[in-house]
């Protein structure tokens, strides 16, 4: 009875509040972040070797559809997929053409945030540069912002929009100096370094109970080189540092003993080869139209890193998605072969924007193009994301260690939407993570779930 008893725990939402296991708990996301970073020796990651052999580890986490930041950041803190959470996307679907507009705001997130839960329970809160942040329930925000103006300092909108008023400034005096767009630039591991400065600053002087931290130059590498090259592998290095300059800042704080600290990501990293743009069968097909500035369309596909999601003018045009059916259908069979087509159903099961008629979820090192004209399938290189999440290389990585979490725990997959449960169950607040399932096994003590 015992048994069954705990594999039905095992399976449960997280949704209660338990007792507390740790003061303060620190996540930290590497955008791009990969299990090989800390499974395999030839990356240059000690900090993320030793945590792992202090903690829990998993490997793989399966991330959202599209597997790309946003939706993926906002998974994180709120333990739901895009579906109920509202973050589609990097950016909003905007049919007379891209603005640059990203979803910046947290009031755009349809569903409570770990932050919400902790600030509720009376606990203090901070972040640094952790996407879906701008107006967030925060104590300490230095949200990521930038400005549509390139006439703007790319700084300024996270200068204005920090809290409180004068925190940004207050860090550059104490910890980093004066920052500029090139001081935060993903081109360069300095960001990342300049990032883990300010987490210092806020854990030593304000000591956080909360805190989330977005680490992002990794990223901008894979995107130039792929899954491995001479920048990937200093800016995995980068990370790492990054890391242990946060872990530092815990002990100088004196938290050491009472702080749990989770590395995670929002998305592995897959080669690309080809590139396909379907938005050119529908031009071809009379659907859309893009001429001097003025689109004029039935249909087309909102792309998202490698994904590519199908839009009708009209929702209830079934005239309009029949013929995108046929013309789909129509191509040639070694087109086809690039990517499948994912119905309404699957993606309701996943968990994607409801909007969607359907989507085009190209194979591993192939990726969609937002293009109207030209070749509907040409050359590409480099690295994506924002594939369906259904294997490996697309995967991201997780480790925790520190107060309350199990000491050398190996986990096969988990999801990104089971991160949520664990913080709040290591700061003991009530949350309702409305996808994730909390894993006692992750635990190192917790009367509850003793077998």
């Amino acid at each position: 009875m015992k048994k069954i008893l705990f594999a039905i725990l095992l399976t449960l939402p997280a949704c209660a509040a338990f007792a507390q296991q740790a003061k303060h708990v620190v996540i930290i996301s590497i955008d791009g972040f990969r299990p090989d970073f800390y499974r395999e020796d030839k990356w240059a990651t000690p900090t993320l070797h030793r945590m792992m052999a202090e903690g829990v580890s998993a490997d793989g986490v399966r991330g959202v559809f599209p597997s790309v930041t946003y939706p993926s950041h906002t998974t994180i803190i709120t333990g739901a997929k895009p579906l109920k959470h509202g973050i589609y996307y990097n950016s909003p679907f905007e049919p007379d053409g891209a603005t640059g507009r990203w979803y910046w705001e947290t009031n755009l997130i349809k569903v409570p945030t770990l932050w919400d839960a902790a600030s509720k329970a009376g606990l203090k809160t901070a972040s640094v540069l952790w996407p879906v942040s701008v107006g967030a329930k925060v104590d300490y925000n230095i949200p990521e912002f930038w400005p549509l103006d390139k006439n703007v300092e790319r700084t300024t909108p996270q200068r204005e929009n920090s809290v409180p008023k004068g925190l940004f400034e207050e860090i550059e005096v104490n910890a980093t100096g004066k920052l500029d767009a090139a001081k935060l630039s993903s081109d360069f591991a300095s960001a990342d370094e300049n990032g883990s400065r300010m987490v210092a600053y806020i854990i030593k002087k304000y000591k956080p109970n909360l805190l989330t931290f977005h680490i992002f130059a990794v990223d901008h590498a894979e995107h130039a080189e792929g899954r491995d090259g001479q920048h990937v592998r200093q800016a995995v290095a980068g990370a790492d540092h990054a890391v242990n300059n946060v872990l530092e800042a815990i002990e100088q704080a004196g938290l050491k003993d009472s702080t749990a600290v989770i590395v995670t990501g929002d998305h592995g990293f897959s080669n690309i080869h080809t590139a396909v743009a379907p938005n050119v069968w529908l031009t071809k097909a009379g659907l859309l139209s893009k001429a001097n500035g003025k689109t004029t369309w039935k249909a087309q596909f909102h792309t998202s890193g490698a994904a590519a999601f199908l839009m009708l003018k009209d929702a209830k045009d079934q005239q309009t998605l029949q013929k995108v059916r046929s013309e789909l259908e129509a191509l040639p069979e070694s087109t086809k072969k690039l990517f499948r087509v994912v119905e309404r159903a699957e993606l309701d099961k996943i968990g994607t924007d409801p909007n969607v008629a359907l989507a085009l979820a190209p194979v591993e090192g192939v990726s969609m193009s937002g293009a109207a004209d030209g070749d509907a399938v040409r050359a590409a290189s480099g690295g994506t994301h924002g594939f369906y999440p259904d294997f490996q290389h697309i995967q991201t990585g997780f480790i925790a260690s520190g107060a309350g979490v199990k000491k050398g725990v190996s986990m096969p997959l988990i999801g990104l939407e089971d991160i949520a449960p664990l913080a709040a169950k290591l700061l003991g607040v009530k949350f309702n993570a409305p996808d994730g399932v909390l894993y006692p096994g992750m635990l190192a003590t917790d009367k509850n779930y003793k077998k």
